[in-house]
């Protein structure tokens, strides 16, 4: 095992045990929570290392290099989830590769994973409804007012299996604050959709806040792969 790979296996292990110590700490099972790595510049052999560390799960921001690292990774069985903002015309190209999209946030992209004439029975994936927890419009996610009537239009494609909601939190909040409300709106979504339970939030400086508040599912990056590599 290279030096690179040591270090990676050491921050992975560091994280691994800090979610356990928050889950205890929050009177929680760590196998109740879900790691995504987010490998966002990374080159697609990180991930086949991630891999070979256990690591199962895998978040991507970006379409093209999603696409081209799942086509690269297709031997590894890998659940790959793309967390960042998606463009409505890219939606039916994920949905190849993507298990997961953690980013449904306007009409325009759940509308673009519905039946069509030209596809009337297309597969279903799982999506998470992203909420916008800060006061700027411009932010990703649906305003928390909006949020039913966007789970509403969700469970009417059928070919959107919803999990729950993700959200990040606000810079200039506390982020048990930020997560706490999450969680409020997580519940209000449950009334609509008692199957959506998941709860993604949480990133490498406040994921113990986020268990704290009920998280499932934790995306993190550069605590675990190290200084994210410039855009290619």
């Amino acid at each position: 095992m290279t030096d690179g790979s040591t270090s990676l296996q050491d921050r992975l292990s560091s994280v691994r045990d800090g979610i356990a110590d928050a889950a205890r700490a929050a009177g929680r099972a760590s196998d109740e929570l879900t790691l995504i790595v987010v490998t966002k510049y990374h080159p697609a052999s990180l991930v086949r290392e991630l891999a070979a560390l256990g690591v199962t799960d895998v978040g991507e921001n970006r379409h093209q290099e999603a696409q081209a690292k799942a086509a690269e990774l297709a031997d590894l069985a890998l659940t790959w989830h793309f967390v960042g903002q998606l463009q409505s015309k890219k939606a039916r190209q994920v949905r190849r590769y993507a298990h997961v999209v953690q980013s449904l946030d306007r009409d325009s992209v759940v509308d673009a994973f519905a039946p069509t004439e030209s596809e009337p029975d297309p597969p279903v994936i799982d999506g998470f409804v992203q909420v916008n927890l800060t006061d700027d419009p411009d932010r990703g996610g649906v305003q928390p007012d909006d949020v039913e009537a966007m789970v509403e239009r969700v469970l009417r494609t059928g070919t959107i299996a919803l999990r729950g909601v993700m959200a990040v939190a606000p810079l200039d909040e506390d982020p048990r604050r930020a997560f706490a409300r999450l969680r409020g709106i997580s519940e209000r979504v449950r009334r609509i959709a008692p199957g959506a339970t998941d709860i993604s939030a949480g990133m490498s400086n406040d994921h113990a806040e986020a268990i704290a508040e009920g998280a499932t599912h934790l995306r993190i990056g550069t605590a675990i792969t190290g200084k994210r590599p410039s855009a290619p």
